[in-house]
């Protein structure tokens, strides 16, 4: 199928996936996607989210090149197989958005429930470690190979009663930043051709939030709109410039 609205965007022909496209967010980064130029492969494991997110951005973005695969991140061979799929199908796989999130959190810190870090533990750092090895070789084997995880600036400001969620997110962080090495010291001496990004927000907003809560001022939030513009610009920019990196969507505490 043939995007519609903008058929030679600066991502025509690539192969993007991404991961946890059930929701707002992951219908905004669709479209955006799509809307470049790029083949996406949206995955949840939600099948009803899913099929609202990829019918919805295929409807905004004028017939887009969207399809939706159920995946269980939380099964190691699962999202292999899900990855092998995507290169036999369509070719290189050009970029990997993980966009997978969720939140737990306490009054204080000794409040705190390690149920909370075993959930939070298999939703943001299991998801992360098998999509990560899954698609590692894969976008080796791309010219314009990207990684992307959105974070949260908890990550690097953890405050008391969110111990669980700060960690995982840093744990995330963290393994996504040794991905990235992994690029550079692969690719030696030729020129950096994948790259590995960490993207931080503070939270995210949609006009969905804004309309339950017209007061509310969401101060430091980031539009799941503008979120999906500066992701789609990693791939504007070199691999070496944006390899190993955090790029800050919110003030860096």
């Amino acid at each position: 199928m043939t995007n519609g609205t903008e058929s030679q965007g600066p991502l025509q022909g690539a192969v993007i996936a991404v991961a946890g496209a059930g929701g707002p967010a992951g219908r905004a980064m669709l479209q955006r996607l799509a809307k470049a130029g790029a083949h996406v492969v949206a995955a949840d494991a939600n099948p009803e989210r899913l099929a609202q997110a990829v019918d919805q951005a295929r409807f905004d973005a004028g017939g887009a090149d969207i399809t939706g695969e159920i995946v269980d991140l939380l099964d190691p061979d699962a999202t292999r197989e899900w990855a092998e799929r995507i290169e036999k199908d369509h070719g290189p796989v050009d970029g990997l958005v993980h966009l997978v999130g969720g939140w737990r959190g306490s009054a204080s810190f000794t409040e705190t429930d390690l149920a909370d870090w075993d959930f939070l533990h298999k939703l943001l750092i299991r998801t992360v470690q098998h999509t990560s090895l899954a698609f590692h070789d894969p976008l080796l084997r791309s010219t314009r190979g990207r990684y992307v995880l959105i974070s949260a600036a908890g990550a690097s400001s953890p405050t008391a009663g969110n111990a669980a969620y700060a960690a995982s997110k840093a744990a995330a962080e963290a393994w996504t930043l040794a991905m990235g090495d992994s690029f550079r010291k692969l690719a030696g001496t030729d020129p950096l051709t994948a790259a590995a990004s960490v993207v931080v927000i503070k939270a995210l907003v949609h006009d969905e939030m804004r309309a339950q809560r017209p007061n509310a001022k969401f101060a430091g939030f980031t539009d799941v709109t503008d979120l999906a513009e500066a992701v789609t610009d990693i791939w504007n920019r070199p691999a070496e410039e944006v390899n190993g990196t955090r790029l800050w969507l919110t003030p860096q505490p």
